[in-house]
């Protein structure tokens, strides 16, 4: 296929992902979060179209299988500040609402509610990202967390069914952030979070940024730590720990959680909330 791939294609052994594929309407992303694993992918700062992505869009839609699960965008937000004059995005949702496919949108900008008009008309969830109020520091052009934290009440009141993703979870932040973010999405149905994972190039940007945390990280990550696959883990133990923090949280709320490549149980009916597009 051309713009639509099969997701995980590294077949990473912590995921809990159902049976889903993968697309990006856009090349690279705009938001520039230091924390970002993607920024393998070449010029990823710089966003870039793709070259007749609507006829290329239509030819795979034909040949994936009816009700297969669509997941937008595991790597390059679908909402870049550019998507409000362009209507990349946009176009896409208006080809894909005439396939029998499910959509996970999911993104970390409050552009998406622009297109609630087309969203009642999929079979659809948006997930939203919001990392911490101080962790903005990390995701200079990443629109404001209340602006995200908005959105998704936005998408509640119009009933699409919304995914609050508590990601990363900062070793450094205390819990106290994480359970006033909960507190303000308590509308959420599903939160879906995970650990800060680090690669090379991320741990030298967080570290360029606040210096104090070099020596914090290498510790945790590179000594006490594991790497998985290509990236670097904190240990399954103190994982665990900020994990449980995240889901008795959520249990206080009456909110479903779920962990994301984490090799760690929960009871959630799936890891990214895809359970709730009917």
């Amino acid at each position: 296929m051309k713009v639509i791939a099969e997701f995980d294609p590294w077949k990473n052994p912590l995921c809990t992902c159902p049976k889903k594929y993968s697309f990006n309407p856009y090349t690279g992303c705009a938001h520039k979060c230091d924390y970002c694993y993607a920024t393998y992918i070449p010029n990823f700062w710089e966003v870039r179209e793709k070259k007749n992505l609507s006829k290329r869009l239509e030819g795979d839609l034909e040949k994936l299988p009816r009700n297969a699960l669509i997941s937008m965008s595991n790597s390059s937000d679908p909402y870049p500040p550019i998507e409000k004059t362009r209507k990349i995005t946009r176009r896409c949702l208006e080809i894909i609402k005439n396939y029998d496919v499910r959509l996970l949108i999911i993104t970390k900008s409050n552009i998406v509610i622009r297109d609630v008009d087309l969203l009642r008309d999929l079979r659809c969830a948006v997930a939203i990202t919001v990392t911490g109020f101080s962790s903005r520091i990390f995701e200079p052009l990443a629109p404001k967390p209340e602006e995200r934290i908005e959105a998704l009440k936005f998408l509640k009141d119009c009933g699409i069914p919304i995914i609050l993703r508590l990601d990363p979870l900062m070793p450094w932040m205390k819990k106290e952030e994480w359970f006033a973010i909960l507190e303000k999405c308590y509308f959420v149905d599903h939160v879906a979070t995970s650990t800060l994972k680090l690669r090379k190039d991320s741990f030298e940007r967080i570290a360029k940024i606040n210096p104090d945390l070099r020596e914090f990280l290498k510790q945790l990550y590179f000594e006490r730590g594991e790497k998985i696959c290509s990236s670097w883990y904190l240990s399954k133990e103190l994982r665990e720990k900020l994990l449980s923090v995240v889901e008795n949280k959520c249990k206080e709320l009456g909110i479903s959680c779920a962990f994301c490549r984490e090799g760690i149980p929960f009871k959630a009916k799936s890891c990214d909330g895809s359970h709730l597009i009917k």
